[in-house]
């Protein structure tokens, strides 16, 4: 049995964070609002010299500028599950035949122990959320893609002048997005695939 049935007399995840569906990758949110999600690279701006900082500075106000819309930036800070990873790197040591390498495994996994141990290991994702709302309040899907989409164009153009590489989440991606927010440790487990979403909209349950 599927953990999430016996929250079936409860209300569905998807009317307690008010999101409607997702569709082209595309976020849908009541009363025709949408919703396009980019993920961008970074950079350390104080390893920037005086001169790069006053450049990044002008271009991103100038990037300000020229928005067509407002953004949200969202930056998601998360433990990284270094057990997991170094249980996958184990696995490769049975694989292999040469015991100079099985060695180095080893010896790679205890170095990576040492540095973290008694350190938690964060990771950081950048997002930039564009929305758009039609301000007729008409219920025209394709229209909305398309506005939404000339936004996104601008915004991702603006950002690579800014040095920065942006992509749009597809809907699996924007779907697994919120699945790890609201089960930050059922994700680390239980991946959210194709498949296990397609059982999950059958019942109903998001």
């Amino acid at each position: 049995m599927w953990p999430w049935k016996k929250f079936r007399n409860k209300a569905s995840s998807r009317q307690q964070i008010q999101v409607k569906e997702v569709k082209d990758s595309i976020l849908v949110l009541p009363k025709n609002q949408y919703r396009i999600i980019l993920e961008t690279s970074s950079f350390n701006f104080e390893l920037k010299s005086e001169e790069e900082q006053d450049v990044l500075v002008d271009s991103f106000q100038n990037f300000l500028n020229s928005l067509p819309c407002q953004l949200q930036i969202l930056i998601r800070i998360r433990d990284v599950d270094i057990d997991r990873y170094l249980e996958q790197i184990s696995r490769t040591k049975h694989d292999e035949k040469e015991q100079v390498y099985k060695e180095q495994i080893s010896n790679y996994c205890l170095f990576v122990k040492g540095i973290v141990s008694g350190n938690k290991i964060l990771s950081r994702r950048f997002y930039v959320i564009i929305p758009y709302r039609h301000p007729a309040g008409a219920n025209d899907f394709n229209l909305a893609r398309e506005q939404i989409n000339l936004n996104r164009d601008i915004v991702i153009r603006g950002l690579e002048k800014l040095g920065l590489k942006a992509r749009q989440l597809a809907s699996l991606e924007i779907l697994d997005l919120f699945y790890s927010f609201y089960n930050p440790h059922q994700t680390k487990t239980q991946k959210l695939k194709g498949q296990t979403l397609q059982m999950l909209l059958q019942n109903n349950d998001v």
